[in-house]
């Protein structure tokens, strides 16, 4: 009998225990601001004019051939899987080539993951992405046609502070769980 409550009570105490995010926690640290150009709309998106909203940060460029496809396509399910909450959600990508992320090229990327749903693919100058690389820790590095990057997917909740970092090998299942999470959070 003893035995049945205690199951009984671990159970209960189980279903009640909060989500735990998945990822290294960040410590709700404030996210660095910037601003660049949304380069499907031409126009200059900054993070801090997101607030309000949950964001998934993620470091990308078109002619992928690998990672940024699929973190588009985790991105995607992401938004299907939370159905009406994607509504709450920004989804944005930084580009980590330059040159080669010009608004044809976004377009034309955005459309083939069919991302057009709270999506905001950045470009700018040089420079400007260089400072937004800095300060998330991202890692840049052209070789030919590919650029070698650091694979991050940054969870930020509605009131900017970063609280999680995913890689595109954690899903779009994860991704999903960790977006509900932080919605609740509001």
């Amino acid at each position: 009998m003893i035995r049945a409550v205690t199951v009984i009570c671990a159970t209960i105490l189980i279903a009640c225990a909060p989500e735990r995010l998945v990822g290294t926690d960040l410590g709700a640290r404030p996210s660095p601001d910037f601003t660049l150009t949304d380069g499907r709309t031409g126009a200059a998106v900054s993070l801090s004019s997101l607030r309000g909203s949950v964001v998934a940060l993620s470091f990308l460029y078109t002619k992928c051939p690998d990672t940024c496809p699929l973190t588009a396509e985790h991105f995607r399910s992401a938004q299907e899987r939370l159905g009406a909450d994607a509504d709450r959600v920004r989804f944005v990508a930084v580009s980590v080539d330059p040159l080669g992320d010009t608004p044809a090229a976004v377009r034309d990327f955005s459309s083939s993951h069919r991302l057009d749903r709270n999506w905001h693919y950045l470009i700018g100058p040089d420079a400007a992405l260089r400072s937004v690389w800095a300060a998330y820790g991202i890692r840049q590095e052209p070789s030919g046609a590919l650029v070698g990057h650091t694979d991050a997917i940054y969870l930020i909740d509605a009131k900017g502070s970063s609280r999680v970092l995913l890689h595109t090998v954690d899903g779009a299942e994860t991704l999903a769980k960790d977006l509900r999470i932080l919605l609740r959070e509001r």
